[in-house]
């Protein structure tokens, strides 16, 4: 495989993973709608970020643990699968009623614990799929003479780069729904809905094998 040739075949391989819904996706369409697009955009770079970990993980060798170990899998696999219940049944139990920008002083202590990034990073960090996917899939496209560690880390960087440009369109694509995406009704709604979503990704990740 020449270097171009593994360029254009990850490039298109991964863009057609990342446009496939999954829970990044409903995380960034979720924050997008109802807490607004500067909100979104930092869960958008927290998810882009666990990418470059997981990318530095795999590339310095150490991400081979998850496919070597049941252990190191299963206790990385419920600690995320915990994460993202409680992060869905958050969302179901106190869903939100209006954006984030528009809620009251009393409520400020709530918002500046809302932090998208963080949530965003740690959901992408705690998942071992993304890990054992990165482990299996990356190495593929190593052309033959190039520096395994560091051409791994660079097709991770193209990951993140393809994921910022799909969070983007998705994030803008809410603005002109901006005024009825804002209503209270619509608000929880999407707040339940995430939290479902959550929720069947915690069980689906607690009950997946290697």
């Amino acid at each position: 495989m020449t270097l171009i040739d593994s360029l254009m075949s990850f490039t298109f391989a991964i863009t057609l993973l990342t446009l496939t819904p999954g829970l990044d996706t409903a995380l960034v369409l979720r924050t997008a709608t109802s807490e607004g697009s500067k909100k979104a955009f930092q869960a958008a770079m927290g998810v882009n970020a666990g990418c470059m970990v997981w990318g530095a993980v795999v590339a310095l060798g150490l991400g081979a643990l998850l496919t070597a170990s049941e252990l190191a899998f299963d206790v990385l696999k419920w600690v995320g699968a915990v994460y993202l219940c409680w992060l869905g049944l958050q969302m179901l139990i106190k869903p939100r009623s209006q954006m984030a920008a528009e809620t009251t002083v009393a409520n400020s202590s709530h918002r500046k614990g809302s932090n998208w990034f963080i949530k965003g990073m740690f959901g992408n960090i705690l998942n071992p799929k993304v890990g054992v996917f990165y482990v299996t899939f990356l190495p593929q496209f190593v052309p033959a003479g190039y520096p395994v560690a560091a051409y791994t880390f660079g097709l991770a960087m193209i990951h993140v780069l393809i994921g910022t440009l799909w969070s983007s369109t998705m994030i803008a694509a809410t603005r002109p729904l901006s005024r009825w995406l804002k209503r209270p009704a619509v608000v929880r709604t999407m707040d339940r809905l995430t939290g479902l979503v959550f929720v069947a990704f915690a069980v689906r990740l607690a009950t997946s094998k290697r």
